[in-house]
């Protein structure tokens, strides 16, 4: 397990903020946790003791809503700090986390990170930071929600990920996402998701094997309202 002073990763979280000393001292208390596809790493309602850096992989949070479905929130790639906002604020986690391919994380206590909160101003910043991010992809969330077509909303999701996540060696998104989550990104049944990519197929804008989809033909996206 590399440490926390020489990782890469660091440079894509609140991490970068903190002192070599400080996080040396992360480094010799935090622990490596390997998570399988699928797998649980929280449940809503948990009381989280510490933060989980992603180290490789993806995971998805989710908020279980009033009719009992799981809605995707977020995903969050490598670098990303699952936990935080529970530990700032003192709650149990509304949202839960699950992966969505094979993932290392690393597990750093909630302790050590409450001292560095305490202690580092720029590490406190950043955190601060991250989180009115996270409130602003909200906001921009739910006016898309509101203004978008279904259509317009599964087309851009499926560009997100091709931007963020690249492609496989066949071309296929490197991420595998069920028509579930699809639906549940985009806010629709899971009925209208299944309709909506089958146009896609048709259309020539995709072609799928399996769960896998390709995007033929990404700049005809930009067009679908």
């Amino acid at each position: 397990m590399s440490k926390c002073e020489s990782c890469i990763v660091k440079e894509f979280n609140s991490l970068k903020s903190l002192t070599r000393d400080e996080l040396m001292r992360v480094s010799a208390c935090k622990t490596g946790k390997i998570y399988s596809k699928g797998q649980v790493i929280f449940e809503e309602g948990e009381t989280l003791n510490g933060v989980y850096c992603v180290k490789d992989g993806v995971c998805k949070l989710t908020k279980l809503s009033e009719n009992g479905k799981d809605q995707v929130v977020k995903l969050v790639v490598k670098g990303g700090l699952l936990g935080k906002r529970s530990l700032v604020s003192e709650q149990k986690t509304n949202l839960s986390a699950v992966a969505l391919n094979d993932m290392e994380m690393c597990f750093i206590p909630k302790s050590e990170i409450m001292a560095d909160l305490e202690k580092n101003p720029k590490f406190t910043m950043d955190v601060l930071k991250k989180m009115a991010d996270d409130l602003k992809a909200s906001d921009v969330s739910l006016v898309n929600m509101a203004q978008k077509s279904v259509k317009k909303r599964t087309a851009e999701i499926l560009m997100y990920v091709h931007d963020n996540f690249g492609i496989d060696h066949e071309g296929y998104l490197s991420i595998v996402l069920s028509r579930e989550d699809y639906a549940s990104i985009v806010g629709t049944a899971t009925e209208s998701a299944i309709r909506i990519l089958s146009q896609f197929k048709k259309q020539g804008l995709i072609s799928t094997s399996g769960k896998r989809i390709k995007i033929e033909d990404y700049s005809g996206f930009k067009w679908i309202e």
